[in-house]
């Protein structure tokens, strides 16, 4: 008997979580589905891509997503569009990564801002128009208002600075791990500035392109689900001696929903000489 009462409270107990994450589909079901991919049919498998987040987010406003590839970038068959979403987020759109042949794998990793309870959706678009997706639950609350930590008046004057990081072993024609940090407060609209009570306008990092002797590797749409100070890992292939460059634009906004009146803002850009 008592063993039976102990099943039944875990069972009370899971039920919450279970109803939350049955909604979190309807949303998707409903509304983005028809809104990102009317009429089209998605294939959810971990055959060419499979997500990593961790279940209950330890920080809310940097919780590490990773997408790993199961397929080489090749030009007959290839990843040519990753599109990730968080379902609750007042702003579902977190990225639209394009990528190429040159990436050599179609890895990303990055850190997002989740809201509440959610999924996060990565869905691949092949060369060929085929849609993939892979998806992961994630415990989280409160990602998107949750105050910036670093001072502000510091991360304005370093705005815009990036860094990369490269795998030291790297070798000419085959896939290469690539670090971008970007210096960057990415304010998503919903945080009050903590002297004046006043909500701070959005300001964050919408464009990023990345080229080797200018051809494209990594080509990005990011929104204010994107951390501060974004971090970016991708894969590209060197094939001789030439430049890895970097370009970022931000914009501003007055709403974190709205579009209708974004500011452009300025463009940065970074580069790094690859010796073979």
């Amino acid at each position: 008997m008592l063993k039976k009462i102990a099943v039944g409270m875990a069972g009370l107990l899971l039920l919450p979580a279970l109803t939350f994450a049955a909604e979190d589909e309807q949303v998707w079901n409903s509304t983005l589905k028809g809104q990102y991919f009317s009429g089209k049919n998605i294939v959810e498998n971990t055959d060419i891509i499979s997500l990593e987040t961790p279940y209950r987010a330890e920080d809310p406003a940097l919780v590490p997503l990773t997408i790993s590839s199961k397929i080489p970038q090749t030009a007959e068959r290839y990843i040519k569009k990753i599109l990730v979403l968080v379902d609750n987020n007042p702003f579902p759109f977190v990225a639209e990564f394009d990528l190429t042949p040159e990436s050599g794998k179609a890895d990303l990793s990055m850190r997002v801002r989740i809201n509440t309870y959610s999924f996060v959706r990565a869905i691949a678009e092949m060369n060929t128009g085929e849609l993939v997706m892979a998806k992961q639950f994630v415990k989280a609350s409160g990602g998107c208002s949750a105050p910036i930590g670093a001072d502000m008046d510091a991360a304005m004057q370093r705005l815009g600075k990036m860094k990369f990081k490269l795998d030291p072993t790297f070798k000419a024609g085959e896939p290469s791990l690539a670090q971008l940090l970007i210096s960057h407060p990415n304010v998503t609209g919903m945080q009050m500035d903590q002297v004046t009570r006043f909500i701070k306008k959005s300001h964050f990092v919408e464009k990023m392109q990345v080229t080797f002797e200018g051809r494209p590797v990594l080509t990005a749409k990011t929104d204010i689900a994107i951390s501060s100070d974004p971090n970016f890992r991708f894969y590209f292939v060197p094939k001789s001696n030439g430049v890895l460059k970097a370009e970022i634009m931000d914009t501003a906004c007055e709403s974190p929903t709205s579009r209708k009146l974004c500011t452009p803002g300025k463009t940065y850009s970074q580069t790094v000489d690859i010796k073979l």
